[in-house]
């Protein structure tokens, strides 16, 4: 089993992580992969998270916007998430799309859905044109989703995807703030390998391609990183749209920087508020504004240590488009003692 972070012993930030260190520490929440790889170039799947009580509010963030996910128009106007989150490939997102519609209409009966699908681009190891996730594969990562230790790596969404030169994927991380958690997960395949620091150090200078061969096609920056939050405090869209923001400077503690090339979109919801579905006029709560930095502090860690395992939790991956080699936890206990 590869290490995380702290196993060895890269400990980001002050706050503490919850149980697990992942988004799942957000009681009701349950993360699903459906992982495809076959022959020499299909190298992808699909990755969902289940927040079991729906709707909940909610708010997306543009860091920027060279791609996708569906249902934001709905998210923005209503200030609600009312489905499963799906995450998968560029070419992917309609077939993700409609089977999560397929399998809510199945679960509730309800004639109306939009989904939230996000992608990254998997086209360097994986046969992107093929279209190999299948709306079985959904079917899959819904019903295998589960709320304990999440999967990271080369899996689901994330089986194909490279990150700052390395191998990347799927990685998660949480922390406690005050009386609240906070979970993040992210599909990272973002970055150049220059760039990439951890808990301040330049990673990415001393591990250059002298020391780990850098991916087949390096295009400093391109790429994308989808993060989806999510906290138990009861929050608005207006302050989950800020906690969102803050997620971004996560990825910039790590070296990103939003290019040109990149799509890196976020979505955070809460569930610190019921009954968000009822018929007649309810109550709901709201933190002041001076508690919410806690949770500022906790997004943007947890972020930037997500990031962090997913390189770390994957394999090293030869595709379509050659190898691309992970971060050696041995090379990076090296550097960060340096």
């Amino acid at each position: 089993m590869s290490p995380r972070a702290r196993d060895l012993g890269i400990e980001i930030g002050e706050l503490e992580p919850g149980p697990l260190n992942a988004l799942t520490d957000v009681a009701g929440i349950r993360v699903g992969h459906a992982t495809i790889v076959r022959g020499e170039d299909v190298r992808t799947g699909v990755t969902v998270v289940v927040p079991d009580s729906l709707p909940c509010f909610a708010a997306p963030f543009r860091l920027n916007g060279n791609g996708e996910m569906t249902g934001l128009e709905w998210v923005r106007e209503s200030g609600l998430l009312t489905t499963p989150i799906g995450i998968t490939n560029t070419f992917s997102v309609g077939v993700v799309r409609d089977a999560i519609v397929e399998s809510q209409v199945r679960a509730t009966r309800d004639r109306w859905h939009l989904p939230v699908v996000a992608e990254t681009f998997d086209g360097v190891l994986n046969d992107i044109a093929g279209m190999h996730v299948q709306r079985d594969h959904v079917f899959e990562a819904i019903e295998t989703a589960d709320a304990g230790p999440v999967v990271e790596g080369n899996v689901g969404g994330g089986t194909g995807m490279i990150c700052h030169g390395f191998k990347g994927g799927i990685g998660t991380a949480s922390r406690i703030a005050g009386d609240y958690t906070v979970g993040v997960l992210v599909q990272a395949n973002h970055g150049a390998r220059s760039r990439l620091r951890i808990e301040g150090v330049a990673v990415g200078r001393e591990l250059g391609a002298d020391r780990i061969p850098l991916p087949p096609r390096e295009d400093a920056g391109s790429g994308s990183i989808i993060v989806i939050v999510a906290t138990t405090a009861p929050l608005t869209p207006d302050q989950c749209e800020r906690l969102a923001v803050r997620a971004a400077l996560g990825i910039g503690r790590t070296g990103g920087a939003g290019e040109d090339s990149s799509g890196d979109l976020i979505l955070a919801f809460a569930t610190g508020n019921n009954g968000l579905d009822g018929t007649d006029v309810f109550s709901i709560r709201r933190l002041p504004g001076r508690q919410l930095n806690p949770l500022f502090y906790a997004v943007i860690e947890a972020t930037e240590e997500a990031i962090v395992n997913a390189m770390l939790a994957a394999e090293t991956m030869t595709g379509r488009g050659g190898t691309v080699h992970r971060l050696d936890p041995d090379l990076l206990v090296e550097v960060m003692s340096r």
